[in-house]
C-alpha cells in the first residue's frame, strides 16, 4: 500500500505553463511536510473498520491535507499573521511573492474539492464529504475563525468567546477529518460522537500550540513563536499556568473518552491520539 507522503506528492497535478514559479510554489508547503495529524485521523478511523476501503480513503485525507495547507499559506500572509517561517521553511510570500501565496493557497483550495469529487466512492458519499469539508473549512468553520481572531487582534476576549474562535478555526477541522472517516465506512451512528471529540481535541491542539508558542524556539517549532501578543491565545489570556491547567482538564476528559471507544476504533487511535495529547506535558514548562 502507498505512503500518504508518496501519495500526496504524487497526485498534485503540474501544469506546465508560462509561469516561472507557479508549479514550484504549488508544491512547496505540501513537500516541507508537517505533523499530517489531520489525514491520521481519518485513515486511522477507515483502517479500524474497513481497511479495504484505505486507498479511496487518501483522497478524502488528501483533500483535508490540501484545505488544510491552504489555510497555514494564508494564515501567515503579511495581512494576517505575517510569518517568515513554516514548517520549517520559508513562508511562500517570503521565497516568491504575497500574490503568489494567495494564488497558491486558493489554487489548494479549491483543488482540495475537486479530488473529493473524483474520489472513488457512491455519489452520495462524495456529496457527504464535500459538505462535510466545505462546512468546516468554509464560511461557518475555519474562515470564520480566522476573521474572529483577526478582527479581534488587541481586543482581549472572554474565555468562552476564546473557545468559539477556536473551535471554528481548529477544531472543526480536526472534528471533520473524524466524521469523515466514519462516513467513509458508513457509520453515521458514531460520526456524530466522533466530530464532538474531535472538537474537545481541537480545543486541546490549540491550547497546546499557544503553550508551545511560548515555551519552544522558533527551530523548534518550525514557525515563528512568540508571537501571539496582540492575539486571543489561551495563553495571552489566561496566562502559562492556567493554559496548562485548562489543557490537563481537557487531556483527561478526551483519555477517557478514547478508553470508551470499541477495542478497533481504540486501539488504531491511541498510539497516534496519546501522543498527541499529553504533548503540552514535555514543552519544557
Amino acid at each position: 500500500m502507498q505512503k500518504f507522503e508518496d501519495f500526496l506528492l504524487e497526485n498534485l497535478p503540474v501544469s506546465k505553463s508560462i509561469h516561472p514559479t507557479y508549479e514550484d510554489a504549488l508544491h512547496k508547503m505540501l513537500e516541507a511536510g508537517g505533523k499530517r495529524f489531520r489525514p491520521a485521523l481519518l485513515l486511522g478511523v477507515v483502517n479500524s473498520y474497513n481497511p479495504l476501503l484505505l486507498d479511496g480513503a487518501r483522497h478524502a485525507a488528501y483533500a483535508i491535507e490540501l484545505l488544510h495547507t491552504y489555510s497555514l499559506i494564508h494564515d501567515d500572509l503579511p495581512a494576517m499573521d505575517n510569518s517568515p517561517l513554516r514548517r520549517g521553511k520559508p513562508t511562500l510570500h517570503v521565497e516568491f511573492d504575497e500574490v503568489t501565496a494567495i494564488l497558491v493557497g486558493d489554487a489548494l483550495n479549491t483543488y482540495s474539492f475537486e479530488v473529493l469529487s473524483n474520489a472513488p466512492f457512491s455519489d452520495y458519499t462524495r456529496v457527504a464529504l464535500i459538505r462535510e469539508l466545505a462546512s468546516n473549512g468554509g464560511l461557518n468553520g475555519m474562515v470564520l475563525g480566522q476573521a474572529i481572531d483577526c478582527y479581534f487582534e488587541n481586543k482581549p476576549l472572554k474565555l468562552e468567546d476564546i473557545k468559539i474562535l477556536h473551535t471554528n478555526k481548529t477544531a472543526k477541522l480536526i472534528a471533520a477529518s473524524l466524521k469523515m472517516g466514519a462516513i467513509i465506512v458508513g457509520r453515521e451512528d458514531l460520526a456524530q460522537k466522533l466530530y464532538e471529540f474531535g472538537i474537545k481535541l481541537g480545543l486541546l491542539f490549540q491550547i497546546q500550540d499557544d503553550i508551545l508558542d511560548v515555551t519552544q524556539s522558533s527551530a523548534e517549532a518550525g514557525k515563528l513563536t512568540n508571537n501571539d501578543e496582540a492575539k486571543n491565545s489561551f495563553v495571552t489570556i489566561l496566562g502559562l499556568e492556567k493554559a496548562m491547567s485548562e489543557a490537563n482538564i481537557l487531556a483527561d476528559e478526551l483519555t477517557i473518552e478514547l478508553d470508551s471507544f470499541d477495542e478497533s476504533l481504540r486501539s488504531e487511535l491511541s498510539p497516534l491520539l496519546t501522543r498527541y495529547i499529553n504533548r503540552h506535558k514535555n514543552s519544557g514548562t
